[in-house]
């Protein structure tokens, strides 16, 4: 698979046998690394999105931090496997897409305040990362405030461009990918159908997917300010801070168990405020973009991977919460196999879409 600003080549080869018609039903970042995966390896793929260049999606507005240790600490038990194993597989993922801002530099926990060290430190131990005092952070990223009080290192947690892997996935898929909304699955002529909608997963399927809110401020400046990925306590705010080579930070996020698209003033103020008592320099910047999105959580906040019923005929995979860019590589295998086989991967037995009923 290669994909990136140019027009994408012919995936599949002169010759090759044309596998089984699949429809995936949702153009995010699950649904489209699912159809690229099943058109390399030679489905003939039909991706269904009602906006297929629009940007109404949870990718749109994560910030693409990739961290398996920090998300899984007091997760559903065996989403770490697959959180990891997802992890593993980013490096070569991301090299196959071209330029898609793949990061390694690493991220900084850091905590403001005694309160916030004591709230993180649980985190750390489970990571095992050694503690580093304030000045030993500042020696790593002097932009941070001199009231930071401690912190830890975590080289593997690292960050990617979820705009740009969008991008390169729909130049891949260019041709496969039609502007058509889905109301009801029998709509579709195909021998699979796998149902990627993010939280319109649930109406197309019964499922429980929710929407679980969340704001995010987009700030530009000159860049260098920031050489690494912060993940902060302020005063008992959480935020985290996303540099891009060009001087853009991704500064997110709320989380709120609420549907509605309004961005708030409290939000935003508690966003800042962490912001800046953590990296005092970003006062300076401008504020390019605000914007509220919807993360697709299941009850317990693992995602929903495999097949719907006995039939076999619709695979679901939705319901990734916050970890829908870090689970994308992960999540294309598992269901392409699928898909393409008949048999599910081990990994995907504590994931089942039915273990709520």
């Amino acid at each position: 698979m290669t994909a990136g600003s140019t027009a994408a080549p012919d995936p599949i080869s002169v010759g090759a046998e044309v596998g089984p018609r699949v429809a995936v039903v949702g153009g995010g970042i699950i649904g489209l690394a699912i159809a690229a995966e099943l058109l390399d390896r030679g489905a003939d793929v039909t991706v269904y999105d009602p906006a297929p260049a629009g940007t109404d999606g949870a990718w749109h507005v994560a910030a693409g931090m990739l961290a398996p240790g920090g998300e899984s600490a007091f997760e559903y038990p065996h989403l770490t496997r697959l959180l990891e194993a997802s992890g593993e597989l980013w490096p070569s993922f991301a090299a196959r897409l071209g330029d898609v801002g793949y990061d390694e530099a690493g991220t900084l926990s850091v905590a403001l305040t005694a309160d916030d060290v004591a709230d993180c430190a649980r985190e750390w131990k489970h990571q095992k990362l050694a503690r580093l005092s304030g000045s030993q952070l500042r020696d790593l990223e002097p932009a941070l405030s001199p009231r930071v009080r401690a912190g830890v290192f975590a080289p593997t947690e690292i960050q990617v461009d979820p705009r740009k892997v969008v991008a390169a996935l729909r130049a891949f898929l260019e041709g496969r990918i039609r502007s058509r909304s889905i109301s009801d699955l029998s709509e579709l002529e195909a021998e699979v159908t796998v149902v990627a909608a993010g939280c319109g997963t649930a109406t197309l399927t019964g499922l429980p997917i929710r929407p679980v809110k969340g704001q995010v401020l987009r700030l530009r400046g000159e860049p260098g300010l920031l050489r690494h990925v912060i993940d902060g306590a302020a005063d008992g705010r959480h935020v985290y801070l996303v540099p891009r080579a060009d001087g853009e930070v991704v500064v997110g996020a709320t989380q709120e168990e609420r549907a509605d698209r309004q961005l708030t003033a409290g939000g935003v103020h508690d966003l800042l405020r962490a912001a800046l008592d953590l990296v005092p320099g970003l006062a300076e910047h401008e504020i390019t973009e605000w914007t509220v999105g919807h993360r697709p959580g299941s009850p317990d906040n693992a995602p929903l991977l495999g097949f719907l019923d006995d039939s076999h005929r619709t695979v679901v995979a939705a319901g990734h919460h916050r970890n829908g860019i870090l689970l994308a590589p992960i999540t294309a295998r598992l269901i392409a196999d699928l898909v393409l086989t008949g048999s599910a991967d081990p990994l995907l037995e504590a994931f089942a879409p039915g273990r709520f009923g």
